[in-house]
This record gives C-alpha cells, sequence and structure tokens, in this order.
C-alpha cells in the first residue's frame, strides 16, 4: 500500500485525496500540510489522521523521518518550487500540480532535482489522462490520418470563470500567480505536444488584455457588484455568479471548505475580492490569446485561449493528415478518411460511475490511478506519462510563447 500526505488542503489536492477513499487497498493519506484550519480539518477527518501527523507548514515536516511515500503538492504556484525541491531532497515522490513553477529556471531545477534524487515526479497535466485523449492519441500514432500536417486547438474559459479565476481570483495578476498562458493553458500546450509526438523548434504568439479594464466600465457601475446600480445588466455580476448560481466557486469567496448560504455568501461579497467589479480590479493577464508552432519536420500547430465563451475549458480540436483528419469537441471523436469518404466515431472509455474524481472529464480519476500505480510499480520513470522531462519540455515551451508575445518575434527552442 502507498502512503500519501497531502500538502495544500485547497480545493485541487483534496480532489486528488479521494482516490485514497475509494481505493483503501492501494493508498491511504497518512499526513496533511495545510495553514487553514478549517481545510486541514476536513482532510484530517475525512481520512482519520492522528493529530501529531497534522502540520500547519510544511516546513515542519521536513525536519521529519520521512512520514509517507510519495507527497501530494497543491499549494499556490509561486510555492512550489520551494516545496517540490525539499520533498524530492528527501526522497518522497511527487505529485506535482502544474504549473511545475513560475520561473523557467525554477522548473528547470525541480527536474533536476527529481533526476539527481531517483524519485517519481508527475506533474498534474491532466488532459493527457483521459481515455478521450488516450483515444486521439492511439488514433494519430496508429497512422490512419498519414503524416500530420497540423492541430488546431482551442481552449475556452468560460466567461464566468474567466471572472472568478483571471479577473478577481488568485491567478488575475502575473507577479502574484504567471502569465495566463502558464497559469491555465500550459495543460493545452502540454496536450498538443504530446499529440504531435515531435519536438516544437520555434513559437510565435499574440494576445492582449482586451476587454477587462478599466475604460470598459458601464457608465453608472459601481466599484462592487452589491451597490451597482447596473448589476442586473452585467454578465459578470457577483451575485449572479456566486448567489444565484451556488457551486463550489461559491465556497471560494467566503473560504470555506463547506457550501456556504445565501447570507455568508453575500457577505463576504461586501469585503472579498469575488465582489470587486471586474473593470476595477488588478488583473494584468491577458483575456485572449494565441499561440503558433513549428515541430520538427514542418507540422504546425495554432493554440487559441479565449476567456469571454459560453463553454467552460471544453477543448475543441481539429488534427489534419495526409490521409484523413480527426475532429473532437470534448466529448466526441469523429475520423474522416480521405480514401473511402466515410466518417468514423471513435469509441473510448469514460471514468467509473462509482467515483467522485470526475473532474476534468474523470482525468482527476486516472491521473490519481497512475501516480498510485507508478510509484508501487516502481515504472521507468522516463515511462511516467507527465514526467519531469516531458512536463519541463512543455513548460520551456509557454515561456517561449511568452517571451514571443511581448516581444513580438518569433522564438527558436
Amino acid at each position: 500500500m502507498l502512503t500519501l500526505m497531502v500538502v495544500g488542503a485547497g480545493n485541487r489536492g483534496s480532489i486528488y485525496t479521494k482516490y485514497a477513499i475509494e481505493q483503501p487497498e492501494k493508498c491511504k493519506v497518512v499526513a496533511v500540510c495545510e495553514p487553514r484550519e478549517l481545510y486541514r480539518n476536513k482532510i484530517q477527518e475525512l481520512h482519520k489522521i492522528p493529530n501529531e501527523k497534522c502540520f500547519n507548514k510544511w516546513q515542519e515536516v521536513i525536519e521529519l523521518p520521512k512520514i509517507a511515500d510519495a507527497v501530494i503538492i497543491a499549494v499556490q504556484d509561486a510555492f512550489h518550487h520551494e516545496c517540490a525541491i525539499a520533498f524530492a531532497n528527501k526522497g518522497y515522490h511527487i505529485l506535482l500540480e502544474k504549473p511545475m513553477a513560475t520561473i523557467e529556471s525554477q522548473c528547470r531545477e525541480i527536474a533536476d532535482a527529481a533526476r539527481n534524487n531517483n524519485i517519481i515526479l508527475q506533474v498534474c497535466h491532466v488532459l493527457r489522462y483521459t481515455p478521450y485523449t488516450q483515444a486521439i492519441k492511439k488514433t494519430v500514432d496508429s497512422g490512419v490520418l498519414g503524416q500530420i500536417i497540423s492541430i488546431q486547438h482551442l481552449e475556452p474559459v468560460g466567461f464566468w470563470h474567466m471572472a472568478h479565476s483571471y479577473v478577481r481570483g488568485n491567478w488575475r495578476n502575473e507577479k502574484e500567480s504567471s502569465f495566463m498562458l502558464l497559469a491555465k493553458s500550459c495543460h493545452d500546450i502540454d496536450w498538443i505536444c504530446y499529440i504531435m509526438g515531435q519536438k516544437c523548434e520555434s513559437v510565435s504568439s499574440f494576445g492582449s488584455l482586451l476587454h477587462f479594464k478599466k475604460e470598459n466600465k458601464p457608465v453608472g457601475g459601481g466599484d462592487r457588484c452589491l451597490n451597482c446600480a447596473v448589476e442586473s445588466k452585467c454578465p459578470y455580476s457577483a451575485k449572479k455568479i456566486y448567489m444565484e448560481t451556488k457551486t463550489s466557486f461559491s465556497q471560494t469567496v467566503t473560504n470555506t471548505p463547506t457550501m456556504p448560504d445565501i447570507e455568508e455568501i453575500e457577505k463576504a461579497l461586501q469585503t472579498s475580492p469575488y465582489g470587486r467589479c471586474v473593470y476595477e480590479c488588478d488583473n494584468d493577464v491577458v483575456d485572449n490569446q494565441v499561440v503558433n508552432m513549428q515541430f520538427k519536420g514542418g507540422a504546425t500547430a495554432s493554440f487559441s485561449m479565449v476567456g469571454c465563451t459560453e463553454s467552460v475549458c471544453i477543448r475543441k480540436t481539429r488534427i489534419f493528415g495526409s490521409l484523413g483528419e480527426l475532429q473532437a469537441d470534448g466529448h466526441e471523436i469523429k475520423h474522416y478518411d480521405f480514401l473511402t469518404r466515410k466518417s468514423t466515431i471513435i469509441p473510448y472509455e469514460l471514468a467509473p460511475e462509482t467515483t467522485s474524481l470526475r473532474g476534468h472529464d474523470g482525468a482527476d480519476y486516472f491521473l490519481m490511478k497512475a501516480f498510485v500505480e507508478n510509484v508501487l510499480g516502481s515504472v521507468d520513470k522516463t515511462q511516467v506519462l507527465s514526467n519531469a522531462d516531458e512536463s519541463l519540455a512543455s513548460h520551456l515551451l509557454c515561456f517561449a510563447a511568452e517571451r514571443a508575445r511581448k516581444t513580438n518575434s518569433v522564438v527558436t527552442l
């Protein structure tokens, strides 16, 4: 059985630990590090962790002998570097939430630490782990599409998700978190690289913060949604997002691990960053971006991230080959054969109906399943689907794309 420690018991960290509840014969959460008492207590109660294995700071654990086989690191992005290297140096296998780190050199240092300490480092590029992705990858690698000519890939963030996370929320400001391509779309850049199966050799990019800025504020708008005269006409109203449709995002507003009631949400919105007008925030990350890539051999790929969309993170992809074309809309995968001129729907398995880890189309379940099996099976680290080296390569591409955007140039890798 694999013993796990979770460092960062927020949304992502707590979700990953549920795998241990569903698969108790495979793994067990034996320790938690989380500064917020309510979140820490929730994980402690769920996994029946003794008091002596519950920590306020992860630095306390580093001073002790190893207390688990592996660690799930799900702290804020800026803290990934220090945390990951410390646990790697102690010999813990690591499941690291993306991005690896917010600075290019720190990503390299994390990968080096994993290699030097001979540990398994698996980065949470969840999109690689979906059966949907595996079906696409199998189709591409089978050769039925012929030579891959180009890939088009779209990530629609979702209008309210954009407002929550990247205008009002934790990832709104580059200095406090990272640039948008790394914070939100390193999943997608990594996915394109994985499907293409070749090294990207050059990249260009364009994008801007086009809408969510002060000059676009409606006439008569207030500083906060609760006292705004035009709130009812604004699709980004905090009242609409958090009070009229209660979701797990409502918990972020009150900073509680359980679902708050309407009165608690309304009270929090009076002072919370999530109650601010989207046109009066300190956000500076882009709300739209395109990335153009050329891979070894000449194949190309184009990626688009758009913040203002109806669809929320349901990616759409077209892959063009010399013998056929593949279209995928996040649910259905359709292969068109140029020779027969017929279309075929490609089937794929779904996550078990019994699992609660259904996020990212079931990828959360398959990610945890792979990590546990990788560590228990002591696999060749190069065979881990999102290992240190592959994740580093796609992260470096993100940094290169952002340099290309800011310098209005083509960057060679």
